[in-house]
């Protein structure tokens, strides 16, 4: 098993997909690690299987070949054991059902399932969302960034030690989303939970993310794991540093050699 150093360690991971007509492979020969208590942004053109990559890690799809190994567990285990938790790029929420109880919902049907010792509420992690007297609302009253705060908070509810999130941003307006990127570091932050995200921005990869694991396409390939060389402590001010145009700047040519 992995060093419990290690959030997620995956180890040449290769993942093909049979149809009818062809087979496609969608990973080659991956291999990467999160760090305990880090933050790992996946950043690739479409095609690079960043989706299929995290599915990976959740349990959902299993590779060909290689191994995955999730919190010193394998990633099964992880799943069964409730260590993750998963935010998609659509909130989901029910739409008869106010905030409060769209992110009491895995307590009714996760089989056991108990709100984190941190965050003891559903009310709580509202609150630590920032919607602290939206609790009654219901989603069509909410915004879209409101909805993925309700989504985020229904994600750290059993307490999760790794948290997967698939863009869940990518639908947003540029104020909301830059919003939310400051919003995600202050929980991150104050939950201590992992975090692998990911995106097609190359701002939001090298904002959020203490590292960047940069993927090509057809089939998806390590380019680089690079470690973002920002302070801890960031506001959205950094992005009109030099520092931080230059890292953008050098993903940005990263990209540029594997896109076709």
């Amino acid at each position: 098993m992995v060093s419990h150093e290690h959030a997620v360690s995956c180890q040449n991971v290769t993942v093909r997909f049979v149809t009818e007509e062809r087979a496609v492979t969608a990973l080659d020969d991956v291999s990467f690690t999160v760090p305990a208590g880090g933050f790992l942004t996946l950043l690739g053109p479409s095609g690079c299987g960043k989706s299929t990559l995290l599915r990976v890690v959740a349990d959902l799809i299993t590779p060909g070949s290689g191994t995955v190994e999730v919190l010193g567990k394998t990633a099964a285990q992880a799943r069964m054991d409730r260590s993750l938790g998963f935010v998609f790029q659509d909130a989901a929420l029910l739409p008869w059902r106010t905030a409060l109880e769209n992110v009491a919902l895995p307590l009714e049907v996760g089989g056991g399932l108990k709100p984190s010792s941190r965050f003891t509420s559903p009310r709580d992690l509202l609150a630590l969302v920032g919607l602290s007297g939206w609790e009654q609302s219901y989603p069509h009253q909410l915004s879209g960034g409101m909805r993925q705060r309700v989504a985020i908070a229904r994600a750290l509810l059993g307490g999760p030690r790794l948290l997967l999130m698939d863009e869940p941003f990518g639908a947003l307006d540029e104020m909301t989303r830059d919003r939310l990127n400051e919003e995600l570091r202050r929980i991150w932050a104050e939950t201590g939970t992992s975090i692998l995200f990911v995106t097609h921005s190359v701002y939001e990869a090298a904002y959020l993310g203490e590292q960047v694991l940069v993927l090509s396409p057809n089939p998806g390939r390590v380019v680089r794991q690079v470690t973002i060389d920002l302070p801890r402590e960031r506001s959205l001010a950094l992005r009109d540093t030099p520092h931080f145009v230059e890292i953008a700047a050098e993903l940005r040519a990263m990209l540029g050699k594997v896109t076709p």
